[in-house]
């Protein structure tokens, strides 16, 4: 059974950081395509970053490039996504998928 099981949010002023940790297990981690998407408040899903199976490639949106970083750790099975400069329109729930399997979420608020 796939598990994921994100966490590290928070609620944290504007021009903040957080990094966000996604555990993964029942599958075969280091062979897979990770991302990580999120949803705010009345909005559809948005994707924000995907990154392959050892790290050599990584994609952004371009609403979070050059202030989120993706990266993973094989041997621990997990993910992780650095937000940078964070902006009160990053307010959402953050979820890393593997196809179409998510976890429950972790929600991070950037307010004043």
């Amino acid at each position: 059974e796939v598990q994921l099981v994100e966490s590290g949010g928070d609620l944290v002023q504007p021009g903040g950081s957080l990094r966000l940790s996604c555990v993964a297990s029942g599958f075969t981690f280091s062979s897979s395509i990770m991302k990580w998407v999120r949803q705010a408040p009345g909005k559809g899903l948005e994707w924000i970053s995907t990154i392959n199976s050892d790290a050599s490639w990584t994609s952004y949106a371009d609403s979070v490039k050059g202030r989120f970083t993706i990266s993973r750790d094989n041997a621990k099975n997990t993910l992780y996504l650095q937000l940078n400069s964070l902006k009160t329109e990053d307010t959402a729930m953050y979820y890393c998928k593997h196809g179409p399997n998510s976890g429950q979420g972790t929600q991070v608020t950037v307010s004043s």
